[in-house]
C-alpha cells in the first residue's frame, strides 16, 4: 500500500475508533442505567446521560491517541494477537483518564459506568478486528480492495521486489504480469495493459533504462493508468525517500532525521508548556540556588557556554554555575585524566566543582536554566545533549554529526541509561542515534518519566 493511502486508512480507522469509544462510553451508562443494583458499591441511583455527555470530548480523542502510542496503527501486516493485548491496555487506561478528569474537576459518576466503559471499549474494538479480520478474507472483500498491477523492470529487480512484496504485508496488491526490459521492448507494456486490465504500473529499474522507463510513464499517462516509480536507484543506509514538491518540480527527499509533522508541533507545544510550568514552579528555587552559590563561590551566578545546536548552529546554553570562575583556564592540566574516550571531557572527581556545586550537579538542579534555551526553541526538553562546540569540531567520525539533526535536549536515553557507567563516546553516540531513528511522542514520554526517579535518586549525575 502506497504511505499516502496509508495516511488516509489510518486516518479514517482513527476517526471510526473515536467513535467506537464514545459510543462503548454510552452503552456502559446505559447498561448501567438500566441495572438496578449497584454491583460495585455505591449508590444505585445515577444521573442522566446527557449530564456526563462531556466526558466523550475526553474518551474519544484519548482512545485513538493511547492505540497510537503503543503503535496499534503501524502493525506489521495487522497481527490480531498484538492488536488485542493494545487494545486490552488501552481498555485499562482510559477508566483511569476519565477518574483523575472526574477527580481534577470534583465531579462524580457511578463507578459501575466507568468499570463497564473499561471493558466495553475492549469489546467492540475487538469485535471491529473481527469484522476487517472477516471481510479482508472474504471473496467480495478482497475483490473489492485488490488492486491489480504490471511490473516492469529487469528480471533481476523484478524477482527482488516480489521476495520483498512477500515477506511484507501485500494485502490488496496483485501482480498479474512481468515486463523484462532487458529481452522486451517497453511497447509490449500496452498490449499488457489491455490484457489485464491493470490498475497500474510498478516501475522497477535502474537508472540505466530511465529511457525506457521515461517512454512507459507516458504510455501510463495515454491509457490513464498510474504508474509507480520504485525510486531506490540511490543506494542509501538509512535514509527514508519522500517525494515533494520544490519551486513546482516532483523532488526525491532522502531522509534520515524524523519528519516534519503534527506529533513535531505537538512535542514543540509541549516543550513550551511544560519548560513555562517549571520556570513559574520553580522560580522560588532560581533565588534560593543563586543565594547559595554567592554566598559560597566568587563569580557569576550562571555560567554561559557555546553549544552546538540543530544541524550544529551555535548557542549560548545556560546552566547554574557548579564550578570555579577558572575552570576553564585549569581543564588542560586534566585532560590526561579524562574518563570519556572521544572528543568528550568527563571527570567524576573534579576538583574544580564547588561544595555547592557538587550538591547542583548530583539533582541536575544546575540544569534548570536551561528551560529558558527551551522556550526560545533552541532546546527541547527530550533530544541529545548538546556538546560544546570545540568537542563537536574535534569530531573523527562524520556519522556521529547525526546526533545533531534534531533539537538537544535537558534529557535522552544516554542520560536515564546509567550515563556514569558510559565511558566510550560510540555508545553515548549509539542511544542518541537509537533515539533518533525511534523518534515518537511516546518515546518523549517515556523518557520524561524516566528521568523523574534518576534526577531523585541523583544517579544520573556526573
Amino acid at each position: 500500500m502506497l504511505g499516502q493511502q496509508q495516511r488516509l486508512h489510518t486516518q479514517f480507522h482513527k476517526i471510526v475508533d473515536a467513535v467506537l469509544y464514545g459510543l462503548a462510553f454510552f452503552l456502559a451508562h446505559l447498561l448501567r442505567e438500566n441495572w438496578d443494583l449497584e454491583v460495585f458499591g455505591g449508590t444505585a441511583e445515577i444521573e442522566p446521560f446527557y449530564n456526563y455527555a462531556w466526558l466523550l470530548l475526553v474518551v474519544m480523542p484519548m482512545g485513538p491517541l493511547a492505540l497510537e502510542w503503543q503503535g496499534y496503527y503501524r502493525r506489521a501486516d495487522y497481527s490480531r494477537r498484538m492488536g488485542v493485548w493494545q487494545l486490552i491496555r488501552t481498555g485499562a487506561i482510559l477508566p483511569v483518564v476519565v477518574i483523575l478528569i472526574l477527580f481534577l474537576l470534583k465531579d462524580m459518576l457511578s463507578r459501575s459506568v466507568i468499570i463497564l466503559f473499561g471493558g466495553m471499549s475492549v469489546a467492540v474494538m475487538v469485535a471491529k478486528e473481527g469484522v476487517i479480520w472477516w471481510w479482508r478474507r472474504s471473496r467480495w472483500g478482497q475483490a473489492q480492495a485488490q488492486r491489480r498491477f504490471i511490473l516492469v523492470g529487469t528480471q533481476k529487480d523484478n524477482e527482488r521486489f516480489l521476495r520483498e512484496m512477500r515477506r511484507r504485508s501485500s494485502w490488496g496488491f496483485r501482480v498479474v504480469a512481468e515486463l523484462d526490459l532487458n529481452r522486451e521492448p517497453v511497447e509490449t507494456l500496452i498490449g499488457r495493459l489491455h490484457e489485464h486490465s491493470a490498475n497500474g504500473v510498478v516501475l522497477n529499474a535502474a537508472h540505466a533504462f530511465f529511457g525506457q522507463i521515461e517512454k512507459a510513464v507516458q504510455i501510463c499517462e495515454l491509457e490513464g493508468v498510474e504508474a509507480w516509480l520504485m525510486a531506490d536507484f540511490f543506494k542509501t543506509q538509512i535514509s527514508r525517500t519522500m517525494v515533494d514538491t520544490l519551486v513546482d518540480r516532483p523532488t526525491l527527499v532522502f531522509r534520515s532525521t524524523p519528519e516534519e509533522s503534527w506529533e513535531g508541533v505537538a512535542k514543540r507545544l509541549c516543550d513550551v508548556a511544560v519548560a513555562s510550568f517549571l520556570l513559574l514552579s520553580t522560580s522560588w528555587l532560581f533565588g534560593l540556588v543563586a543565594v547559595l552559590i554567592k554566598l559560597t563561590s566568587p563569580g557569576p551566578v550562571y555560567f554561559r557556554q557555546s553549544r552546538s545546536g540543530l544541524n550544529g548552529q551555535p548557542f549560548t546554553m545556560y546552566k547554574f554555575r557548579s564550578m570555579t570562575t577558572d575552570a576553564e583556564q585549569r581543564r588542560h592540566e586534566l585532560e590526561r585524566l579524562n574518563e570519556m574516550s572521544g572528543p568528550v571531557f568527563k571527570l567524576s572527581q573534579d576538583p574544580r566543582v564547588t561544595r555547592v556545586g557538587y550538591w547542583l550537579r548530583r539533582y541536575s538542579i544546575d540544569e534548570l536554566p536551561q528551560l529558558w534555551n527551551v522556550l526560545r526553541g533552541e532546546m527541547s526538553l527530550v533530544g541529545p545533549r548538546p556538546l560544546p562546540v570545540d568537542e563537536v569540531k574535534r569530531f573523527d567520525d562524520l556519522a556521529h554529526r547525526r546526533r545533531l539533526s534534531v533539537k538537544p535536549g535537558l534529557t535522552c536515553l544516554w542520560q536515564i541509561s546509567g550515563r556514569n557507567n558510559v565511558t566510550n563516546f560510540n555508545d553515548w553516540v549509539r542511544l542518541d542515534l537509537e533515539y533518533i531513528d525511534n523518534w515518537s511522542l511516546w518515546l518523549d514520554l517515556k523518557i520524561l518519566v524516566w528521568t523523574i526517579p534518576v534526577v531523585i535518586q541523583g544517579t544520573g549525575a556526573k
